[in-house]
């Protein structure tokens, strides 16, 4: 009887593991840029836990942030930051100009126009995320109130994820953009790079923008991720894991 029990049980559980493994896979997707055009609410047609940065100090921004927390979707800041090429930056900026006092009253008055968002990533940045001293006051920032922080990587020199990680700031970064061209040919092509990787490790957080060409692709692509076992998860849900993984580890170590 023990063997026949035995058996069985081995039989479940190669039937079962493949399946749990699979469900375990997944991504998050954010839509940043959100705020400046009445048009951007079509991106808050799109089907199921996408989450939405919001720039600060824009036309719709607090009404399409109010618009997605009433649908449950996940909503962070899209905190402008100043860029290598001195593209101009729109309101609620951060620069390599300013000081710790300057740094923090612009993110208190974006957090006193969307006070739910659940922290920030970072709007352009490639030369402000470089700098440790305005990443650490950013950090000390978001440390202090217990928001997240993503980084966008728009520099692959990025200190920003590594200071967060160092203020204790729950931080993630971005693998994929789905959308740096706007033709479903190459929007596909990134959503299978996206479906790869998350395939390959976790967590994955592919950015998007709020382009009618983008929407429309998303709209054909995202049911691929069901099909492929991969679960869509609000960016909220990333965090989590992480930090039920840090305590896992913590606890196997002592």
């Amino acid at each position: 009887m023990s063997r026949i029990f035995l058996a069985f049980y081995i039989l479940l559980n190669l039937l079962i593991s493949p399946w749990a493994s699979a469900k375990a896979l997944q991504v998050a997707i954010i839509i940043d840029d959100i705020g400046y055009r009445k048009s951007d609410l079509q991106a808050l047609d799109l089907p199921g836990n996408i989450s939405y940065a919001i720039l600060p100090r824009t036309p719709y921004g607090r009404s399409l942030a109010l618009q997605a927390k009433a649908k449950s979707n996940d909503v962070i800041l899209h905190i402008p930051m100043e860029a290598r090429n001195g593209k101009k930056l729109g309101p609620g900026a951060l620069t390599s100009q300013m000081n710790e006092a300057n740094i923090r009253q612009q993110l208190s008055d974006a957090f006193a126009e969307v006070p739910f968002a659940l922290g920030i990533n970072n709007h352009m940045g490639s030369k402000l995320t470089e700098l440790y001293e305005p990443m650490a006051w950013t950090m000390k920032f978001l440390k202090e109130r217990n928001l997240i922080f993503i980084d966008s990587m728009t520099s692959r020199a990025s200190q920003a994820e590594q200071v967060a990680k160092n203020f204790g700031v729950p931080s993630l970064h971005r693998h994929i953009f789905l959308d740096n061209q706007l033709q479903h040919s190459y929007i596909s092509g990134q959503f299978s790079k996206l479906i790869l990787a998350a395939k390959k490790h976790q967590p994955v957080i592919a950015i998007a923008h709020p382009h009618p060409e983008t929407i429309s692709s998303l709209l054909r692509l995202l049911p691929l991720l069901a099909e492929n076992n991969i679960e869509l998860v609000p960016i909220s849900k990333l965090f989590i894991a992480q930090e039920t993984d840090s305590t896992k580890k913590i606890n196997a170590d002592e």
